[in-house]
């Protein structure tokens, strides 16, 4: 496992939204997606309390298209809790903001997004404890067993490879300079996210092929992204966390960690 040196690292929260007619920010009447409210409290200010009390975050960067709505965000100073928390002009999508702002913010960072409203410093914590050592960048998994033994009717996006189907946990760690190279890689990737099979091209016909018939194993398509990104050593995060492979990105799923969070209080 790599060492991440408490206190140390800066994190990045990627609060883009979609314009100015955010389908999410519509439904919920707010002038941002970043600020729909989670049971109460804006979903921007729920991350930022989670990484505020990660011992391992130093400093909160958030990436927006709107720095203002940050500047004014009430409870913001309770939920920094004395850590500072900065703000970066979004570009046009994820992956353009990511390259953005590895430009002026130096590496390892970690990386998460908004709209992560169920977010805990223990599952950040875990996932930094368990970068592979050696790594160049690598990205947090939660298996679909996990996932669906706590949200057994929860609807994810899964990707489904030899070890097991997998979904996104919006935890990225980018370790050294070379995840720029993954970076770069990231934005092919987000343009094609609409030509699934395109996307899949990316990885070459034999890959792609192994993909479609479930022959593909996880650690050769990771392996097969860093030779794409120049020789980068990409590694995977397994999280034993269902809740983290939640993100609200659509009125269903505001429904759904609304009731988790419920079944907390009870």
């Amino acid at each position: 496992m790599s060492k991440v040196v408490a206190g140390g690292l800066t994190a990045l929260v990627l609060a883009g939204s979609r314009g100015p007619d955010d389908p999410m920010a519509r439904a919920f009447s707010v002038p941002h997606k970043a600020l729909i409210p989670v049971a109460g409290v804006p979903m921007l200010l729920r991350v930022i309390a989670a990484l505020a009390a990660t011992p391992e975050i130093a400093r909160i960067v958030v990436i927006i298209e709107a720095p203002e709505i940050v500047q004014v965000l009430p409870g913001l100073a309770a939920a920094a809790n004395g850590k500072p928390v900065d703000t970066f002009l979004a570009a046009g999508s994820p992956s353009l903001s990511v390259v953005a702002a590895l430009a002026q913010y130096p590496t390892p960072l970690l990386i998460t997004t908004a709209d992560h409203a169920l977010l805990q410093p223990a599952w950040v914590s875990h996932f930094l404890s368990h970068v592979p050592a050696g790594c160049d960048a690598a990205l947090g998994l939660a298996r679909s067993e996990v996932v669906l033994a706590e949200m057994p009717d929860t609807r994810r996006t899964w990707l489904r490879f030899v070890e097991g189907a997998y979904s996104g946990c919006n935890l990225f760690y980018f370790a050294t300079p070379k995840a720029q190279a993954l970076a770069e890689l990231w934005k092919q990737v987000e343009a094609l996210r609409k030509r699934p099979v395109a996307m899949l091209r990316l990885l070459g016909p034999s890959y792609a092929l192994r993909y479609l018939l479930g022959r593909l194993r996880l650690s050769s398509a990771i392996a097969r992204l860093g030779e794409l990104a120049g020789g980068t050593k990409a590694g995977i995060v397994e999280m034993p966390f269902a809740r983290a492979a939640v993100d609200v990105d659509k009125p269903a799923d505001k429904e759904l960690v609304e009731r988790l969070l419920a079944t907390d209080i009870r």
